[in-house]
């Protein structure tokens, strides 16, 4: 199965459509709102911010130039006009203070390296009582995919613990973070729902090859030991196929807080 897999971006947005639904909902943009997406990634939740604040904006913050690059094309195509994309690091990035009246982070904000420095950073972007909504994954034991790559791609091998996406597993810790950046009215809600990988177990597998968790975990075996880990992974992606493709189970945190 060498050399099969073409390299293309993750579909994040086909990914977490069941949870970008639920962020959607929590944020209730208004008319009136200016909206701060943070690790915007191509855009969708930008978009849909600006569609709703009709009156207001939106502003896409990524350190991808690649997915602005997309964010950029489809809100032109669109015809957003209250709309923008800035490439930048929202941990440092001198924001305008006091200047949005909402902040949502969908699945971002926990690859901070400095979270105490970010979130502290965001609160100076927002004003007082704006409102600041965030999904993050809950510890990597509630997550089917993670899971499945993992212990079917270790071959045998003990892997080290990965950390990243499950930074702000704990909720204590996500708490502690948001209070002591100037957040109040912290409210954790555990949401779970299934993330799609792809109509095919062909196009999961895809989907898969072009993490860099799963070029991680291929990195080091030989190209028999790889094609065999793959055969295996397709194996356990096809256990998951459904008429309405491939769906894993998934656990995460919807975030909600208001700045002092």
């Amino acid at each position: 199965m060498t050399g099969e897999h073409e390299s293309r971006p993750f579909d994040y947005d086909a990914e977490l459509r069941r949870y970008h639904q639920r962020l959607q909902a929590a944020a209730a943009v208004g008319p009136d709102d200016h909206v701060l997406d943070i690790g915007c990634g191509t855009g969708l939740t930008t978009r849909e911010a600006a569609s709703a604040a009709v009156r207001g904006s939106a502003v896409g913050v990524d350190i991808s130039a690649e997915r602005l690059a997309t964010a950029r094309r489809l809100s032109k195509l669109d015809g957003l006009r209250n709309i923008h994309f800035e490439q930048a690091d929202a941990q440092t990035h001198p924001f305008q203070a006091d200047l949005f009246s909402v902040a949502v982070g969908r699945f971002g904000t926990m690859f901070f390296s400095d979270p105490q420095t970010a979130f502290t950073n965001i609160a100076r972007a927002l004003r007082p009582g704006a409102r600041f909504v965030q999904l993050v994954w809950q510890d990597s034991k509630h997550q089917d995919w993670y899971a499945v790559f993992r212990q079917t791609l270790a071959t045998g091998r003990t892997l080290p613990g990965r950390g990243g996406a499950f930074s702000l597993a704990d909720p204590a810790t996500a708490e502690h973070l948001l209070t002591t950046a100037g957040f109040t009215n912290i409210q954790i809600t555990d949401t779970r729902e299934p993330v799609y990988w792809g109509p095919t177990p062909e196009a999961a597998l895809a989907a898969a090859h072009s993490l860099g968790m799963t070029q991680d975990l291929l990195a080091d075996l030989t190209p028999p030991q790889r094609d065999e880990a793959l055969q295996h992974l397709h194996a356990s992606v096809a256990a998951h196929h459904t008429p309405d493709g491939v769906w894993f189970n998934s656990r995460a945190w919807l975030i909600t807080a208001h700045r002092r």
